[in-house]
């Protein structure tokens, strides 16, 4: 870093016209801060009871999501190379098939290798989409209020490409991604602003715009291949026809069933999950409060029983691993700006959570997965959660002191 200061001052004098400068030393920050601790850490929301500067807990939220993200490429390349063996059809013509096999790994199930190169090849081209369409977007809103790109879009871009099932359009993950930074976050401010989880607000925006693509019946890249997801297969015919389906608990728990692409691994995301508590980056408060929430709300539903729908008798442990609760409790709902953030609003904010998930997935059928809208609900209540646990606390010290 020595030497590239001792650079960019010998370059000074080229750029010390029409605001060159500014953009030299701008650029020089841009590197130092990526390598380094900065100098200037948060006062504000989103981080009002942490002095910690934002590029750590970004770079941490990453950190800990990297092995679902791992698992999960290597489980779209599972799945499209089993469905591939057990159909018996070629893979797809195009740059994928050309590539694999310029690299001579080809399209065999038990090759890690194969697997984990076919599914980057999927979600590498999202993830860029994502990336460069959204990274615009920043751009253009901090262009016109004069404000630096922050880290903020980091981990929106990253978690908003893992909620994505590896079959979607690119030009479908190029609106959602935009919706969700635009009308999710930059209206209100930009990052520590937003309300709403941007990531999950894109999301939604996909599946209510184009619920073809979403609604988890197909989501292995092979064409001409028809599944579902275990969630969705439990919507229709219970614990009975996943486990017909050739789904045990261990392969839900592991992630080894088709999917959204980082979603999959309950197992992937409690690593991610014990890394981000121990860090003090999200709250446990909140996890527990929407594990417990929901385990109570399952059980009471096994007790009520239904004769004609079945997602009343699936069990507890079995909703922890199907879908993606596991990756929303940890990445999603522990979101230190739209979660609440009073210690007694985190267990109402989850318990909320919980018992939202819970009655979206059982009691309407339609929709089997209500990890996403469930987060939103509870991001929409967080403030309220928050003023009256203040009021309330400032009414007890009134007692005491009167």
């Amino acid at each position: 870093m020595r030497r590239l200061r001792l650079f960019l001052d010998r370059m000074q004098p080229l750029f010390a016209r029409g605001g060159r400068l500014e953009r030299l030393n701008a650029v020089y920050e841009m590197i130092d801060t990526a390598i380094y601790t900065p100098g200037e850490v948060t006062r504000e929301a989103p981080h009002v009871r942490d002095a910690v500067d934002l590029k750590r807990v970004m770079i941490f939220v990453v950190f800990a999501s990297t092995p679902a993200a791992l698992l999960g490429i290597y489980n779209v390349g599972l799945q499209a190379n089993t469905a591939l063996a057990v159909t018996g059809l070629g893979p797809d013509p195009g740059w994928r098939a050309a590539l694999l096999d310029a690299l001579g790994v080809g399209f065999a199930a038990d090759s890690v290798s194969a697997c984990l190169l076919h599914g980057l090849s999927w979600f590498l081209p999202i993830y860029l989409t994502t990336l460069v369409v959204g990274g615009i977007w920043e751009v253009l809103f901090a262009a016109v209020r004069n404000h630096e790109v922050n880290e903020g879009f980091l981990v929106t871009s990253w978690l908003f490409g893992l909620t994505l099932p590896a079959t979607i359009p690119l030009w479908q993950v190029a609106l959602g991604v935009s919706f969700g930074t635009v009308l999710g976050k930059e209206v209100f401010g930009g990052t520590g602003k937003n309300f709403l989880n941007p990531a999950l607000v894109g999301r939604a925006f996909l599946f209510f715009a184009y619920p073809a693509q979403m609604s988890g019946q197909v989501w292995v890249p092979v064409d001409a291949y028809s599944g579902a997801t275990p969630l969705a297969a439990a919507a229709e015919g219970g614990l009975d026809a996943v486990l017909r389906s050739g789904v045990t608990w261990s392969d839900a728990f592991l992630g080894l069933v088709p999917g959204a692409i980082g979603e999959t691994s309950a197992l992937a995301c409690l690593l991610g999950g014990i890394f981000l508590v121990y860090t003090r980056i999200a709250s446990w408060r909140i996890m527990v409060g929407v594990v417990a929430a929901l385990v109570a709300m399952t059980v009471l539903f096994n007790l009520v029983g239904s004769a004609t729908n079945p997602m009343f008798a699936l069990p507890w442990h079995w909703h922890l691993v199907l879908g993606g609760l596991a990756f929303g409790l940890v990445f999603m709902a522990t979101d230190p700006v739209s979660a609440a953030m009073t210690e007694a609003g985190k267990w109402i904010y989850g318990v909320l959570v919980g018992v939202m998930v819970a009655l979206i997935r059982v009691v309407n059928p339609a929709y089997p997965e209500g990890v996403m809208l469930a987060i939103l609900f509870g991001n929409v209540f967080a403030p309220i959660i928050d003023w009256f646990v203040i009021r309330a606390n400032v009414r007890n010290r009134c007692r005491r002191i009167g």
